[in-house]
C-alpha cells in the first residue's frame, strides 16, 4: 500500500544525512541562544524552494530575548489541493552546551559508522531533518493531498520553551482550527510513542537570617543553617513519603513511576569573591534552595505544593528564628494524550508496518514543549515520535543513528499518509 511512499524516503538518505549534519553546524546554544537566527532562516530557505509559506517570528519578550541573542522561530506552512486537517511537526534547534569529553567536533556535523555526530544528532535536530524528508517524500508521492502540512523550528526548549513554543501558542499557532494534529521528534527511541510527561513544579525556598559578624555568630541569625534544617526534614518526611507513591502512567525508566523532588541548586551568603580569594566575614542573612519536584498524573499540584509548605510551617512554629519566603519559578500540569487519539493511532500504523510490530507506548520522565501546545493551545492531539536514544541527549559525542533517521521518516511519512488520506496508496 505504501512502497511508493516508503521508497520516496529511502531515496532521499543522503539528503536526510546531509540536512542533519548541516543542522548540526549551527551552534544553537541554549543559554545564551547562539545563531538562532541563521538556523532558523536556512530552514526557511530550504522550505520555501519546496513551496512552503514562511514566517519568521521572534519571540519578543521572552526570557533571554534581546537584540544580540533574538528567539527566533521558524514556522512553515504548505497548503494542499483541498480542504482538510492541518498536521504540524514541531522541533527545537536549541542544543545545550558540548561541555568536555568529546573525541570529534561537537559541531562538525561529522559522519562516521553508520552515524552522524554532534550536539543535538539526537535531540533533536536529527529528528527535525527526518520529518522534513518525511514530508517531502509525502509531498512528492501524492501531490493532490488534502489538508495542509506544517513545519516549524522552535528555541528555548532547553530552558523551558518560553521564547519558542509557547510564545507562539499564545500567538494562536498551536490551536485549532489553524492546527489539528502535532507530532513532536524527539528522541524517543524509534518504536515507541511518547504520549505526554509527568508534572513539574519548580520553586525556590529562601530562609531568611541575620546579618553579623563571623566572629561573633551568636549576634546574627545564620540562614544557611535554616536551610539545612529544611534540608534535614526534608529527608526525614518529604522523601521517603515520595518514594511511595506509584503511576499508573508508563513512564520510563521505572524509577521515573515515583514521584520525585531534586535539589537543583543551592546558595547562601555573600559570595567567595567578597574580596578575591577570600570568603566573606558575615553570617548570612540570605539563603535559597531552588527545587525541582515532578509530579504525577494522579497528584493535584496543590496537594504537592501543600506537603512542601507545610514543612516549611512546621519548622517556623518549632524552629526559632526561623522564616522562609517561597517562589514559583514554573508549574506544568501532566499530560498524557489517550491511545486511541488520531494522531497517536497514524503513528502506530506506521510503526506497525515499518517494524511489524505494535508499538510501545510511554510517557516522558521530563516535560518537553508538549506541554505548551495542551496548556496555552488547548490541544491535546499531541505525541512526541522521533529519531534517537534519550540516554545520548546531552551527552558527549552524541550521536543518532542513520538507519534510524530513515525508519522514523518512514514511520512519519506514513502517519502523514493516514491523517491526511486515510492511508490510501
Amino acid at each position: 500500500m505504501t512502497d511508493r511512499l516508503l521508497q520516496r524516503v529511502e531515496a532521499r538518505t543522503d539528503d536526510l544525512v546531509a540536512l542533519t549534519a548541516d543542522l548540526i553546524r549551527f551552534p544553537t546554544v541554549n543559554p545564551p541562544g547562539e545563531a538562532y537566527r541563521p538556523c532558523a532562516e536556512f530552514i526557511a530557505d530550504r522550505l520555501k524552494k519546496r513551496g512552503f509559506g514562511v514566517e519568521l517570528i521572534r519571540g519578543e519578550g521572552t526570557p533571554g530575548d534581546n537584540d544580540r541573542y533574538p528567539r527566533v522561530n521558524v514556522v512553515a506552512r504548505f497548503d494542499g489541493r483541498s480542504p482538510g486537517p492541518t498536521v504540524h511537526f514541531n522541533s527545537h534547534i536549541d542544543v545545550v552546551e558540548a561541555g568536555e569529553g568529546w573525541t570529534v567536533d561537537p559541531f562538525a556535523g561529522v559522519v562516521k559508522d553508520g552515524r552522524v555526530y554532534g550536539r543535538g544528532a539526537c535531540d533533536m535536530k536529527g529528528g527535525l531533518a527526518a520529518s522534513i524528508i518525511a514530508v517531502e517524500a509525502f509531498m512528492q508521492a501524492y501531490p493532490d493531498f488534502p489538508g495542509a502540512i506544517e513545519i516549524s523550528g522552535t528555541v528555548d526548549e532547553e530552558s523551558g520553551g518560553f521564547g519558542g513554543v509557547a510564545y507562539l501558542a499564545s500567538k494562536g499557532y498551536f490551536s485549532k482550527p489553524k492546527v489539528d494534529h502535532v507530532i513532536i521528534p524527539e528522541p524517543l527511541n524509534k518504536d515507541r510513542i511518547c504520549l505526554g510527561h509527568r508534572g513539574v513544579w519548580w520553586a525556590e525556598i529562601e530562609t531568611l537570617g541575620e546579618i553579623a559578624h563571623g566572629s561573633m555568630p551568636f549576634l546574627g541569625d545564620n540562614a544557611v543553617r535554616h536551610m539545612g534544617a529544611v534540608l534535614a526534614a526534608f529527608e526525614a518526611d518529604l522523601f521517603p513519603a515520595l518514594d511511595l507513591k506509584q503511576t499508573s502512567m508508563p513512564v520510563v525508566p521505572e524509577g521515573a513511576r515515583r514521584s520525585t523532588m531534586n535539589i537543583n541548586s543551592i546558595h547562601g551568603g555573600q559570595t567567595e569573591d567578597f574580596r578575591p580569594g577570600l570568603p566573606s566575614p558575615n553570617v548570612p542573612d540570605s539563603c535559597r534552595l531552588t527545587i525541582d519536584r515532578r509530579f504525577l498524573l494522579e497528584e493535584k499540584l496543590n496537594e504537592v505544593k501543600r506537603e512542601v509548605i507545610d514543612i516549611l510551617d512546621r519548622l517556623k512554629r518549632e524552629r526559632a528564628k526561623f522564616d522562609y519566603r517561597i517562589r514559583d519559578v514554573m508549574e506544568v500540569q501532566p499530560t498524557m494524550t489517550e491511545r486511541d487519539a488520531p494522531v497517536v493511532k497514524a503513528v502506530a500504523e506506521g510503526i506497525m508496518q515499518v517494524f511489524e510490530r505494535e508499538p510501545d507506548y510511554v510517557i516522558s520522565p521530563g516535560t518537553y514543549d508538549q506541554k505548551h501546545v495542551a496548556r496555552i493551545g488547548h490541544l491535546f492531539d499531541c505525541i512526541a515520535y522521533g529519531p534517537g536514544i534519550l540516554d545520548l541527549a546531552h551527552r558527549p559525542d552524541e550521536w543518532v543513528g542513520i538507519e534510524d533517521m530513515v525508519q522514523s521518516a518512514k514511520v512519519m511519512a506514513i502517519g502523514l499518509n493516514v491523517l491526511l488520506r486515510g492511508g490510501r496508496s
